[in-house]
């Protein structure tokens, strides 16, 4: 295996521990608390859990130069999600698909190939997006993370690395 395969293995399997540790942190929402709302200007709960589960396959759609409409239409499907259990299978699904396209580049192309979303000037290579794509799940990952311990529930760093 060479070095770009290996990096971007790790920095697939580095979004799959987000993943993974998004659906143990999913699961413990208690029915009562989704509509927890830190401040006026901020999510629900259940909105960020909504805009988490939806990054995979959402963001690849992006990354892909989809017209915004039909990227609107893909959050909106994962707008309807009710369970935690519904969410988790779309994230989960969303992340197989990520993960497919990824899997399936050459490695000229993950380095070379630049994609630009409808709402940038300029567009970026793969290696680029896959990175983005961590930041960028990892960041609502623990915005998640804070909701639930301002709801007072029992979560620790050793949740976020399952």
């Amino acid at each position: 295996m060479d070095a770009v395969d290996m990096l971007r293995d790790d920095l697939l399997a580095e979004l799959e521990t987000g993943i993974r540790s998004m659906e143990g942190l999913l699961k413990k929402v208690q029915m009562e608390d989704w509509d927890y709302q830190p401040a006026d200007n901020m999510r629900s709960l259940k909105e960020l859990a909504k805009h988490i589960v939806s990054i995979p396959e959402v963001d690849l759609h992006i990354f892909q130069e989809e017209e915004q409409e039909t990227i609107q239409e893909l959050e909106a499907k994962y707008d309807k999600l009710g369970s935690a259990d519904d969410m988790i299978k779309a994230m989960y699904n969303g992340f197989e698909e990520y993960k497919g396209y990824y899997l399936s580049l050459s490695e000229e192309d993950f380095l070379t190939k630049k994609t630009k979303p409808f709402y940038l000037e300029e567009g970026e290579t793969q290696a680029r997006w896959l990175v983005e794509e961590v930041s960028h799940l990892f960041h609502h990952r623990g915005q998640f993370f804070n909701y639930l311990k301002q709801l007072g529930y029992d979560v620790t760093m050793f949740d976020l690395y399952v």
